[in-house]
């Protein structure tokens, strides 16, 4: 499978905690941070979710 690199650019400050949760979901709680996760249904919707907050190489 892909590889998605996803790098958290927004603040959750005054965010829903939902949207907090997803970013924890993903492994991201600090700006500017880094992760590569595999590509899967699951993973594109807790990046849709958040998609204002982080961005996505892949």
């Amino acid at each position: 499978m892909a590889k998605l690199k996803i790098t958290q650019t927004g603040s959750p400050i005054r965010r829903p905690k939902d949207q907090r949760a997803t970013l924890i979901g993903l492994g991201l709680n600090k700006m500017h941070r880094t992760v590569e996760l595999e590509d899967s249904p699951e993973v594109r919707g807790m990046i849709r979710k958040v998609a204002h907050m982080v961005t996505v190489e892949g």
